[in-house]
């Protein structure tokens, strides 16, 4: 099965993630566990956090930092 691709997105500044997929479906998602990893490091800017934009499916914040809707999909917060 392919995940779908994410088709918008809001970044809140409780460094949740909202994506709605290809499917109409919403997921919730923690980005705070990735925060410590270096590749993610530079959202520990509120601002480049709520920056978040979709692009090809996949959520972007800029050239260098962006989030599979593999992850998003599959590792889902409870609402």
């Amino acid at each position: 099965m392919m995940t779908p691709d994410v088709v918008k997105v809001v970044a809140g500044d409780d460094y949740f993630i909202e994506a709605e997929f290809t499917t109409g479906e919403v997921r919730r998602f923690d980005m705070r566990p990735y925060l410590h990893f270096p590749a993610y490091a530079a959202l520990n800017e509120p601002g480049l956090f709520r920056r978040a934009y979709v692009e090809y499916g996949t959520v972007v914040w800029n050239e260098d930092i962006d989030l599979s809707p593999d992850t998003l999909y599959l590792q889902e917060m409870p609402a």
